[in-house]
């Protein structure tokens, strides 16, 4: 499986493996915010930022009401960045280098949302101000200046079953966020206590 006559080495072999892509797979690449990819935009609720930089890569979910992700003019985005584990690996990528990958998605729909661009972290007060819920400012907003944009179809949602109610997974059935931290901190953090305190704890910090 992993011998060396079996790897794709070269793009040359990739494009005889996979052929060229044609028609409508290139024409819906596009470097603004058509009328169609605003709506999709606006109907989100959560989109994945994926960034690189020397340390490595990133990709974090992101999540609001739908129309978190605001759109300030036909090639620009503005991203809020709520309360989290403090981590920061996404933001630390983009201050090396600013280019990033969204992915969002739409609950119930199979295609999704795909934009490359470049970001930026803006503190400005007035923006800030502007996203505000509950009285609470995020801790930064993500600009994103776009350079393509482009609808992915919906064959891995509906291979996946994502949003089908016969596929979703009984929560008790995986180990909870308790039982992984203090499996791989090997009794450091987490347990029982961790769970229990874990609803008011998401409640208190969800902004």
């Amino acid at each position: 499986m992993g011998a060396p006559e079996h790897l794709v080495t070269s793009i040359e072999q990739l494009e005889a493996l996979y052929g060229q892509p044609w028609g409508p797979s290139v024409a819906k690449e596009i470097d603004h915010i058509s009328p169609s990819y605003r709506k999709m935009i606006e109907a989100s609720p959560f989109v994945a930022l994926a960034t690189g930089g020397p340390e490595g890569l990133d990709c974090s979910p992101k999540g609001d009401a739908p129309g978190f992700v605001r759109i300030l003019d036909e090639r620009t985005l503005a991203l809020p960045d709520r309360p989290g584990n403090n981590r920061i690996d996404g933001y630390r990528n983009i201050l090396r280098d600013p280019r990033i990958a969204l992915l969002f998605l739409i609950p119930g729909i199979g295609e999704t949302l795909r934009v490359n661009g470049r970001g930026a972290i803006s503190i400005d007060p007035e923006l800030m101000q502007s996203f505000a819920v509950n009285g609470k400012l995020p801790r930064s907003v993500l600009i994103v200046h776009i350079d393509s944009i482009f609808f992915h179809c919906s064959k891995a949602i509906v291979r996946s079953k994502l949003w089908s109610e016969e596929a979703k997974i009984d929560r008790n059935s995986l180990p909870s966020t308790g039982a992984i931290i203090a499996e791989v901190s090997q009794g450091s953090f987490g347990g029982d206590d961790y769970d229990r305190a874990a609803p008011e704890r998401i409640k208190a910090m969800l902004y």
